[in-house]
């Protein structure tokens, strides 16, 4: 059975990487357009996506946007997750059903929604109103994960730091927390990358003051098929590989470090 396992697991690594092979040269070519395999090489999209501000502040617009919709997204899910899984109340199950929701809801309807709805606040065009419709999106994510890493957390740990005279906040500081810190991140990393990745909402109702990179890359591709689109990918493409590598190695030093 184990090498059927690994074998698919092969096939759908392969699946996720082939297409690098393609968008990667393309990030080197000299063609005005795509173009595979690339006429010539050189580095004029990478220079042109570095030095053009219609590329360079969508992109810090989504860092902006993705980090502060990690914090309020972390910032709500966390009491969430203890509330409802700690404590009895009347409406515990509908108020799982409306966290729940915007799973259920596809995106284009969801985006009709929060554009008409922040468009009474003014908030459509602008970080705020993005920032609040990523997190709706990105809670129920961020929930799931924080409420399985609590559901397997050990509660008799609690009760030994509390017996010992410790308060309900430094039992959660020194206890409770470190426990639950690599669930937390885990759900933190799936919240920025969610918005980070976000297209649909952003082109409802990001506006070009708060344009994002998927939205940016959405229309430069269905206006003028820019090859700088390849360059963006095979940055991100890096930047994930970088970030894998930096925590596996990090990972094995903790690892033998205890």
């Amino acid at each position: 059975m184990r090498p059927v396992v690994v074998l698919i697991a092969v096939l759908v690594g392969a699946f996720l990487f082939l297409p690098m092979l393609i968008v990667v040269p393309m990030s080197f070519s000299n063609a005005r357009s795509f173009a595979f395999p690339p006429p010539g090489y050189w580095i004029g999209y990478y220079t042109a996506y570095f030095n053009d501000y219609r590329w360079t502040i969508p992109t810090l617009n989504s860092v902006i946007i993705a980090t502060a919709t990690t914090i309020v997204t972390m910032a709500l899910v966390v009491p969430a997750a203890f509330g409802l899984l700690r404590h009895r109340f009347k409406g515990r199950n509908l108020v799982n059903l409306l966290m729940m929701a915007p799973l259920m809801v596809p995106h284009i309807v969801l985006a009709l929604s929060y554009y008409l709805f922040l468009g009474k606040f003014r908030l459509t065009g602008t970080h705020a109103g993005v920032i609040i419709a990523h997190t709706c999106l990105s809670a129920p994510l961020a929930f799931l994960i924080v409420a399985a890493t609590l559901k397997g957390f050990d509660r008799n740990l609690e009760r030994a730091a509390m017996s010992a005279g410790a308060g309900p906040f430094r039992t959660f500081w020194y206890v409770t927390l470190p426990a639950l810190r690599p669930g937390m991140l885990v759900a933190a990393l799936f919240a920025f990358i969610h918005s980070f990745d976000e297209t649909v909402v952003a082109i409802f109702i990001a506006g070009r003051a708060a344009s994002t990179l998927p939205r940016k890359m959405f229309e430069s591709i269905r206006l003028e098929a820019d090859p700088v689109i390849a360059v963006v990918s095979t940055l991100l493409f890096t930047l994930v590989i970088v970030a894998t590598v930096v925590a596996t190695f990090w990972r094995k030093r903790t690892s033998h470090a205890t």
